[in-house]
């Protein structure tokens, strides 16, 4: 029987790098139901709305969904549509894992880092007033004077239910994947309130798992420089919304950054996969952006479908291809310039014949 999974094929990049990972993933042998669903900007122009209601009812009906790059607008325009299905969907764990391939430049080896973030909570709830707002003022006059009058404001609200269920799910899948120990992450030092919660919960969970896997806090600040200098001592990483959006970048640029960086959001009943780079909207349809991150996400969301067989052979590939480095696109070669670099589907292609000749072996 088929899976059905919902695929929003984004916008800039997105669609050309979307078709090329539905092309692998067919490849594989698993029989998948595409439901394609339009969301982002191009759709804007018909719809009126960057997330049509249909997108939503799809991903709800049929629980698994994969998403290619969708534009997000700095300082005006809409809202983010990826953290607008985090919330609208209750996907409240970020799944990031950040690993080392052979043949993928980088400054260091051997990374095997697995960032799990908080997705609902946070600064990135989105409570915020602009300047000379009502809220905002109120605000302000509540601080006592403490907050310069002219402020735009924004509120940072940690849960303690938000807070278990997300450091008992990095828990839950250090077992799962057979790791050592979990780190969470704040600065309590400073927001003693909120990020002191995180802190305090996280105690509790962790009794829980004592015996199984280890327990750590670590001050934000401090984890930066601990992962620059020594990211061997780390495994799994809990971090609260802004801290994990940060720290996941910090991670990916270990391991050869955002284009072989995969991701998941994950809620109760619904899983997202997509990578965590931009749409790059300058290259739209010239066949020449990396696919590797997405590509990495549908090997999650495979595994998460229970087919990991194909999951293997899918990432083996992948993995062959990087080692190898012809058949990648121009960010993967030494120079940018350099003109044996492959575009998007091509890449795409030479992953489907290097899962075949894995077959015949």
């Amino acid at each position: 029987m088929a899976h059905k999974v919902t695929l929003i094929p984004g916008d800039g990049t997105g669609p050309e790098i979307m078709a090329t990972v539905r092309k692998v993933v067919d490849a594989t042998g698993v029989k998948i139901d595409w439901d394609v669903q339009e969301a982002g900007v191009d759709i804007m122009k018909t719809a009126g709305t960057p997330l049509p209601p249909g997108v939503l009812d799809s991903i709800r009906k049929n629980k698994v969904a994969i998403k290619g790059p969708i534009t997000t607008p700095i300082g005006t325009g809409f809202r983010s549509v990826n953290v607008a299905l985090r919330k609208e969907l209750d996907l409240y764990a970020c799944l990031r894992p950040c690993k080392s391939y052979k043949g993928v430049r980088s400054k260091y080896e051997k990374i095997d880092l697995i960032i799990v973030r908080e997705n609902t909570e946070d600064l990135y709830a989105g409570i915020e007033w602009p300047e000379g707002a009502p809220e905002s003022n109120e605000v302000i006059k509540l601080s006592k004077n403490k907050i310069r009058e002219n402020s735009a404001i924004s509120i940072k609200p940690i849960s303690r239910f938000g807070t278990r269920r997300i450091v008992k799910f990095a828990f839950e899948h250090a077992v799962k994947a057979k790791r050592r120990k979990v780190t969470a992450v704040a600065k309590a030092n400073i927001m003693k309130c909120t990020d002191g919660l995180f802190f305090e919960v996280a105690r509790e969970v962790a009794k829980e798992y004592s015996g199984k896997i280890e327990y750590e806090e670590m001050l934000v600040d401090n984890m930066c420089m601990q992962l620059v200098q020594k990211p061997e001592l780390y495994d799994v990483l809990c971090l609260p919304n802004l801290y994990g959006d940060i720290i996941s970048d910090l991670c990916a640029g270990l391991v050869g950054g955002l284009g072989v960086a995969p991701g998941a959001n994950i809620g109760d009943n619904i899983a997202l996969f997509e990578a965590i780079h931009g749409s790059a909207p300058k290259y739209k349809g010239m066949n020449k952006v990396n696919p590797s991150a997405c590509l990495l996400s549908a090997k999650m969301m495979l595994n998460h479908l229970g087919e990991t067989d194909a999951a293997k052979r899918m990432g083996d590939a992948i993995k062959a291809i990087f080692a190898e480095g012809k058949n990648v696109t121009y960010d993967m070669k030494p120079f940018r310039d350099d003109p044996t670099a492959v575009g998007t589907s091509q890449m795409g292609n030479a992953i489907i014949k290097k899962m075949g000749e894995a077959v015949l072996a």
